[in-house]
Formats: C-alpha cells, structure tokens, sequence
C-alpha cells in the first residue's frame, strides 16, 4: 500500500452525553470483551509529540508489532497538519499539550482538513478528566502515556478499524460514576450563577478553546474572554482548567462539538 493509498475503516459513532453515559456507550464496544483484532494490511500511523525522546520510545515500542507501521513524526500541531496531507496516515498518535499547536485545536483542525485521518490522544493527564473534551474535538480514542507500553498497539488497532478507544477499566469505572443527587443539584445552583455568555464561555474553555479562538467565535476580543473567564472563576472557585471540564461536564454543557 502506497503513502497515497488509504485503508480507512467506516467509522463508528462518538457517543457523546455526560462522563458516565459516555463510559457506558464505551463499556458495549465490543473490544472491551475481546479484544483488539489484528489488521492483515499494516496500519499507518504518525507520532505527534514535543518530546523527542518520547518520539523514538513510542517508534522503538512499536517497531515490533508487525501491523502497525510509523511513516512519520512531528514535534508539533502546525507540523502534524501539514504532514498528514502529504503523508495520509491512518492513525494519528498525538499529545495533548504543545508548544507548537496543541492536541485539541490541532485534532479540531483534521476534522476540517483530513477528515479520515483517526486522532488517538495519548497523554500525561487523566482520561477521566479529558475523554470527552477530546471526543467533542473529535478524537478517536484517550490513552494515559503511563499505560502506553501495554496498551497503544490495541488503542491503535482499535481506532484504525474505526471504533472509539477507551481503556475498559475506565470505560466501565466512567458508566458506574453519576453525580449524587446533591452534587448534582449543587452544580445546577451554581451553573444558574452564570449569565448566557459565561456559561458558553465556560462550555467552550471546558471543550479545549483558548482565548483568541473563542473570542473569533463569539465575535468578542481575547481580553473580554480573560474578563468573563475571571468572573467565571469568582463564581464558581476554579483555579484551572480541568476544573472547568469537569464541572461542564458535570453541568451536561460538554456534549459535541460546538459548531462555528
């Protein structure tokens, strides 16, 4: 198979709702109870990572799984974009924090441009934390890089025949965890803190926007974004980021995609 040749699996649907619906849509998947299936023709991947050593782990690790083939690197987003038109891999194996493009607005940019290119997210930070931000980016799958060297190769078979990969202990750890009625009524308390604007504010910080994109898309300047993003904090105690997912998440704000 040639570099302009493409072996893309029909995909399936991203469940999407909160944490816990989330986990039970992934508990069902069928490679939870089986297993990945090896692929006759060699999968194409590409390994986005700031880290060059981590960049030659992950290819060493890799090079003896004799389905999986790595045709290329990139140390960050703006290179992996314009690496995957040329080179058409697969499966994109991709960290989530850059410096030079992020994982969540470099994978929210494949979708517009290489749609069939599969993101794999593989990452310092909790899956619990970051699943369903990265699937609302459109991800394919979550792996923490701490169980990288048991798991990537099934990951990455997973999301090449075009399913979703979540570790299956989270997957089923995520459908048995629901808020607590009173955790519950304490977010809806705290959400109707919030005006309109804070509250999408809030939903598209939670969805992996930083400041200059949301103000694009609100039509607002990055300074009035810090402005809401301050009162947001005041209101609801954050003091960072994955507090803003969680509670999103929460709240039920964090879903899909939100649409320019």
């Amino acid at each position: 198979m040639t570099a302009g040749e493409s072996a893309h699996r029909p995909l399936t649907p991203v469940p999407h709702g909160t944490l816990a619906e989330v986990g039970r849509a992934l508990s069902e998947r069928p490679y939870v109870r089986r297993g990945a299936i090896v692929s006759e023709n060699p999968i194409r991947i590409m390994l986005v990572d700031d880290h060059t050593i981590v960049r030659a782990g992950l290819k060493a690790l890799l090079h003896t799984c004799p389905d999986i083939c790595v045709v290329g690197e990139a140390s960050g987003g703006d290179e992996a974009l314009i690496l995957a038109r040329r080179l058409n891999p697969e499966v994109i194996v991709m960290d989530l924090h850059m410096p030079n493009g992020d994982g969540a607005s470099t994978t929210r940019a494949l979708q517009r441009f290489s749609p069939e290119v599969r993101v794999l997210i593989l990452s310092m930070d909790d899956e619990r934390e970051q699943l369903v931000a990265c699937l609302a980016d459109g991800a394919r799958g979550y792996l923490s890089k701490h169980v990288a060297e048991r798991e990537l190769a099934e990951a990455i078979r997973v999301v090449a025949a075009g399913d979703v990969y979540v570790r299956p202990e989270v997957a089923r750890e995520l459908a048995a965890s629901s808020p607590q009625p009173e955790r519950a009524a304490d977010v809806r308390g705290r959400l109707a803190l919030l005006s309109q604007r804070e509250r999408t504010v809030l939903e598209l910080t939670a969805a992996g926007y930083n400041g200059p994109e949301i103000g694009e898309r609100l039509g607002i300047t990055a300074k009035t974004v810090d402005t809401y993003k301050q009162r947001i904090t005041v209101k609801l105690g954050f003091s960072h980021r994955a507090e803003y997912v969680r509670f999103a998440r929460d709240a039920g704000l964090v879903t899909a995609p939100v649409d320019p």
